[in-house]
């Protein structure tokens, strides 16, 4: 005969064994996404040579890394399907779902791209103007720039703090601002605004085609943006004289660019995968340029007999000057002066204390490499 303990104790058995094969399928068939597999298309605006078609891929690298395979980009080089500089037509109109640009090749549609990358000199660095985009209220504009201002179809991430871009190569060196009248020269954005308002005749050209034109007569000096890009382009074999150091772009950002329709039907931890790539990249590039730029600037002047030479003060001063005329003309416009005061608000307050805590770094490095830099 069975007790009423026994049956208490059976079933209580029954209960916990249940419970037990319960929790072992729970821990057996973890919730995890069921988001069906996107695949995207990325174009550049860079040659397949360039070292940012290399920085393009350490992002897409991130992104297919993190998304586990449910998200997919594909890597287009320059060209592929859209001219280099109308990549934001491309993923405004959905024939390519995402670009590594940079916001300075489409500022004849608003001037106020070049902005947010090749703007007035402020007295800000590139890593200090990703500070203002991220926490300075960069991005809140820039999405009303996109959205409210010119209603793109396009969402937009930045990456990677670009180091000053050198004033470019030149036949013969560049000694005071004058030099620079008369010359046809090569560069983009708001920078071509600058030099034309020097006295130089500017042709805005894609990477691809700045030697070319070079070699052609088209243009008599140039730039584009680092020692490693000038060097894979073959610029030492047009001219031997590069000058380091200038106002024209002291900060810039790549931008990468997704359809908005597409990035909003995504599932949201594709987008923040999206989104925190962009981060994780900055940093990636940031230190593989500071690696290979300095490398290839050695090879410069090592093996290519390149004449490196620090841009003189004259033209500094020229390029603040010729700034301040711009600033007031851009200023016109409520937006672009919106911008511009909300960056000299977080330049006041940032670089103040930057400079006034910074150490004396030049200093340092003349006692351990004396006669190193001729400056």
């Amino acid at each position: 005969m069975t007790t009423k303990s026994e049956k208490t104790n059976t079933t209580r058995r029954k209960f916990l064994l249940a419970a037990g094969a319960t929790g072992a399928a729970t821990i057996a068939m973890p919730q995890v996404s069921r988001a069906q597999t996107a695949t995207l298309k990325l174009q550049t605006s860079w040659p397949a040579t360039d070292i940012f078609t290399e920085m393009a891929q350490q992002y897409v690298e991130r992104v297919n890394s993190m998304a586990g395979g449910r998200l997919k980009i594909d890597l287009l080089h320059g060209g592929a399907v859209v001219h280099p500089f109308q990549v934001l037509d491309g993923v405004h109109g959905g024939q390519i779902d995402m670009a590594h640009t940079v916001t300075v090749y489409w500022y004849g549609k608003h001037k106020a791209a070049s902005l947010f990358g090749t703007g007035p000199v402020f007295g800000f660095n590139a890593n200090e103007g990703l500070g203002w985009i991220h926490n300075g209220g960069g991005k809140e504009l820039f999405e009303e720039l996109q959205t409210q201002i010119m209603k793109l179809n396009v969402k937009s991430f930045f990456s990677m703090p670009m180091p000053t871009q050198p004033l470019g190569w030149f036949k013969k060196p560049v000694t005071n601002a004058n030099d620079l009248k008369g010359l046809k020269y090569r560069t983009v954005g708001l920078a071509a605004d600058l030099f034309q308002a020097m006295g130089t005749s500017v042709a805005q050209l894609p990477g691809g085609e700045i030697v070319p034109a070079m070699e052609r007569g088209v243009i008599d000096a140039f730039e584009f943006n680092n020692p490693t890009s000038d060097r894979r382009f073959g610029s030492a074999n047009v001219a031997k004289n590069y000058m380091l150091g200038s106002h024209h772009q002291a900060t810039e950002y790549f931008e990468i660019m997704i359809t908005r329709t597409k990035f909003d039907a995504l599932p949201k931890e594709h987008q923040a995968i999206l989104q925190y790539a962009a981060e994780a990249a900055s940093s990636a590039s940031e230190w593989k340029a500071m690696d290979q730029y300095s490398k290839d600037l050695q090879e410069l002047i090592e093996k290519d007999k390149v004449s490196v030479i620090r841009t003189p003060q004259s033209v500094f001063d020229a390029q603040i000057k010729a700034w301040d005329g711009l600033i007031d003309t851009l200023g016109k416009d409520a937006f672009m002066k919106k911008v511009m005061d909300s960056q000299k608000a977080w330049v006041r307050r940032v670089v103040f204390y930057n400079m006034m805590n910074s150490t004396d770094y030049k200093g340092a490095y003349n006692h351990h490499f004396p006669g190193t830099m001729k400056l």
